[in-house]
């Protein structure tokens, strides 16, 4: 190659060089070939995923620990196409990724080539933005616009797709421009005014209780929430997505709300008179039916998404910016409040109300206190199902970017991927926290193929399988609401997942009773192996009483 030219994919690599990449999840093929060719020689580690859905889920993973922006590299057509769960799966829950997608020749475009979709168009409502590319002189101003994109404001996932020819073309270097971006001004900071209105409501309200959502996650805003708990002494429920926003066994925090959440933290809601509500978008599984919810309370509502304001719950104050921004303001304006008769209260509610204790036979909840007792400071991912809500319920974490869920998609096969990029991710910060996975036996099995990811990456994963042969959670709206008349989620119990790990090279445990499912946790958190645990469970109980809306009415009043 002449001086001072340069290709497509070796400026997209050496982009992804300056934005800071350390690492690639991807499968190749042959749209995306050059790219891995100018892969070769690279600081950047590529990681091979076993299925491109795999890839999507390792780098949001590894974004939601890190903070950054994971990478994801699928080829055209099926490739492509397998990636749009994991992106969707992002979009919903605002985590930072790129993908980027190798496409057909230029001049194939539109002539239903061989392995061409039309993955830009495909993706348009699940992600911040996308880009065909049309000249090998755009990819690097390109990338450095979709990084800023994918990370700035209400973070999301962004998309490239770079057809083969272009990767493999040359240009000159000096033509390359720096990106402009037009138009595109996230409000960071919060108005003074609202943020003072805000604390004023704060200082007239008798039952004030604060939401976290997602937004304290995305936002680091962990430090600047406990201070600001802990100055004013409000009383803090949490979603799913804001598991961690607050060390679990804060003595304020009274922990999960709505459809599967705690009774104290659903009655707080309903007798609240203010609520305080913090990068959260008051989705379904939480607020119930939007008639009954928080019928009593004014909202102050801090976001850094305006179009989540009032969208689906009516706010008094709205506060548009970053939470870790407008935190530390608000705090400044408040002081501590003596509402003792509303702290009493909902410490009454709670001790009525505790969470269901563990039988003699081993059982979801009975397995997370082993986990919770023998692994200590772990990044705790889930999969999506019943096993998600009683690890919602049941499992301690600090604040941080310590618990990885898919909550807005509710992704099946989200977490043993995620649990890959998250252990990565840990690795790249320098931490050795342990990486647990709770996984029931249907979503395991959509993904089990990246248990040979983890094992050919040496990373030691606790990746347990809540094993009750069945889909947990469709059992339970089957019994819920149609009074198990119909039975469409037995499994079958004759899949050995301990032997499916050992076929893959990995170490493979099963344990029948708390004994040997105590000793399978210990010894895999010894190994420094990626380990998976069969956790057979025999008591069929479903997660914690659903309670919202008039139905909690009538049991708090």
């Amino acid at each position: 190659m002449k001086k001072g030219k340069s290709t497509g994919a070796r400026s997209l690599v050496r982009s992804l060089e300056k934005m800071g990449v350390e690492v690639i999840f991807g499968y190749p093929g042959g749209a995306n070939l050059p790219i891995y060719g100018a892969l070769q020689g690279s600081s950047i580690k590529h990681i091979l995923a076993r299925h491109e859905q795999g890839a999507a889920h390792m780098a949001d993973g590894y974004a939601r620990v890190t903070g950054k922006v994971g990478v994801c590299l699928a080829t055209s057509g099926p490739g492509a196409t397998n990636l749009v769960t994991g992106i969707a799966t992002a979009y919903m829950d605002s985590s930072p990724i790129l993908a980027i997608t190798g496409q057909v020749p230029s001049t194939m475009i539109g002539n239903d080539a061989f392995q061409e979709v039309d993955i830009t168009g495909i993706t348009i409502p699940i992600t911040k933005h996308n880009y065909l590319i049309q000249s090998a002189v755009e990819i690097g101003p390109v990338v450095e616009e979709a990084f800023y994109l994918a990370d700035s404001g209400r973070k999301g996932p962004v998309l490239i797709d770079i057809p083969k020819d272009i990767l493999s073309s040359e240009f000159n270097i000096n033509d390359e421009k720096k990106y402009v971006l037009e138009g595109y001004n996230p409000t960071i900071k919060g108005h003074p005014g609202q943020i003072k209105k805000a604390s004023a409501l704060i200082k007239e309200s008798e039952r004030p209780v604060i939401i976290a959502g997602g937004g304290v996650f995305h936002s680091d805003a962990f430090e600047v929430l406990q201070k600001f708990v802990e100055k004013s002494g409000i009383p803090l429920v949490h979603s799913l997505m804001g598991k961690s926003s607050i060390d679990s066994d804060h003595i304020l925090n009274y922990g999960m709300y709505g459809y599967h959440g705690k009774v104290a933290a659903n009655t707080a809601i309903v007798k609240a008179d203010l609520i305080i509500a913090i990068g959260t978008r008051f989705g379904d599984r939480s607020t119930g039916p939007l008639a009954t919810y928080a019928k009593d309370a004014k909202i102050i509502h801090i976001d850094i998404d305006p179009a989540e304001i009032s969208k689906n719950v009516s706010v008094f104050i709205p506060i548009v910016g970053n939470a870790r921004d407008i935190l530390p303001k608000l705090t400044d304006l408040v002081s501590s409040k003596e509402i003792s008769d509303w702290i009493d209260f909902l410490n009454k509610t709670s001790a009525e109300h505790p969470l269901r204790g563990v039988g003699n036979e081993i059982s979801v909840p009975g397995a997370l206190e082993v986990v919770k007792k023998v692994v200590d400071d772990a990044i705790i991912v889930t999969d999506v199902g019943r096993h998600q809500m009683f690890a919602a319920l049941y499992s301690d974490v600090k604040a941080g970017r310590t618990f990885v869920t898919s909550g807005g998609l509710g992704t099946m096969g989200f977490g043993l991927p995620a649990a890959v990029g998250a252990k990565v991710g840990a690795q790249s910060l320098s931490k050795n926290r342990p990486v647990v996975l709770i996984a029931g036996d249907g979503g395991f099995t959509m993904t089990c193929q990246e248990i040979i990811t983890g094992v050919e990456e040496n990373l030691p994963l606790i990746l347990i399988v809540l094993n009750d042969s069945s889909l947990g959670m469709i059992a339970q709206l089957q019994d819920e609401f149609y009074d198990g008349s119909f039975n469409i989620s037995n499994l079958g119990d004759f899949v050995k997942f301990d032997k499916l790990a050992i076929s893959m090279g990995a170490v493979g445990y099963r344990a029948e009773t708390t004994d040997e499912f105590e000793k399978a946790v210990k010894d895999a958190a010894a190994s420094g192996k990626t380990c998976v645990i069969d956790c057979i469970i025999k008591e069929d109980a479903h997660v914690y009483p659903m309670v919202t809306g008039a139905d909690l009415l009538d049991l708090v009043e």
